[in-house]
């Protein structure tokens, strides 16, 4: 058995019980953003609350399933550029959600086999179903932190376990500043977060926009009911997260435009999600 493998199981058994403990925590009386995201996708890991306020949302802006699905192109297409282009082989997903199809260790193990993935969540759901994001080709390894990105020391420290922080890592956040309102200054945790990982580490985040009024009401909505509100944000203001690092092109762009793949443009209601990818000198 590889050392990958034994990573795979270990983590497997601690799964076992903390996915048992976990259902302890799920509260259906009110909407979390994983399962309502899961919704929107078309995922079945969700409940009604949730499904009402993925509902609630689509009624008021009718696009946002739309935009959920181009988040989720923009993650394919950020993995494969960094695994293949760029030659990464540790990712970082904070915010990782609930499993669906092209996880982000399936996209880039489907390029570099040895890629070794490190997932953080808060979602109890999520943890339940974590297994599924703790496959892995025999070369490579996956892990589960649950923690919340607020406390991004147990987060590196957790990811320690199987990343190797002295060479470079991919740290992918997307629609996860938005959960952190300004009073808890997202932009400083994102600079805790990179601050550590050596030169030649890239930051991947894309989060929703404010510059269109019927997604604001749309939030304001989903916010009215929600556990953890979520915070739009100007353009300007997303891409002040890349300060101190350098952008690859095209910069920060709304979601379909950033290295658009055959097939998956789509260029309707552009605004609502902006994006970026860069690299820590």
């Amino acid at each position: 058995m590889t050392a990958a493998a034994v990573v795979i199981s270990e983590r497997s058994l601690m799964e076992d019980e903390s996915a048992r403990s976990a259902w302890d925590r799920v509260d259906t009386t009110k909407p979390h953003s994983a399962r309502v995201w899961d919704y929107l996708l078309g995922g079945k890991n969700n409940y009604a609350v949730d499904k009402e306020a993925g509902d609630t949302i689509l009624r008021v802006f009718p696009a946002f399933a739309q935009v959920a699905r181009l988040q989720r192109q923009f993650l394919i297409r950020a993995v494969r550029f960094l695994a293949g282009e760029v030659g990464i082989r540790q990712f970082l997903d904070i915010g990782t959600g609930l499993p669906t199809a092209n996880n982000t260790h399936e996209v880039a193990q489907s390029v570099a086999p040895e890629s070794r993935i490190v997932y953080v969540d808060n979602d109890p759901l999520v943890l339940v179903h974590a297994r599924a994001l703790l496959t892995s080709t025999p070369e490579g390894a996956t892990d589960y932190i649950d923690a919340d990105v607020r406390d991004p020391d147990r987060i590196l420290e957790g990811a320690a376990a199987t990343l190797d922080l002295t060479r470079p890592v991919a740290l992918t956040m997307l629609s996860i500043a938005g959960q952190v309102p300004d009073a808890e200054d997202p932009k400083g945790l994102v600079q805790r977060l990179l601050a550590p990982l050596p030169a030649g580490s890239y930051l991947a985040l894309s989060d929703g926009t404010d510059t269109n009024p019927a997604l604001v009401a749309a939030v304001d909505s989903y916010n009215s009911r929600a556990a953890y509100p979520y915070h739009l944000r100007s353009p300007e203001a997303i891409a002040s997260f890349f300060e101190g690092l350098e952008l690859v092109e095209p910069g920060v762009v709304p979601t379909p435009r950033w290295r658009p793949a055959p097939g998956d443009r789509d260029a309707s209601d552009p605004v609502s999600a902006v994006c970026g990818v860069a690299v820590k000198r």
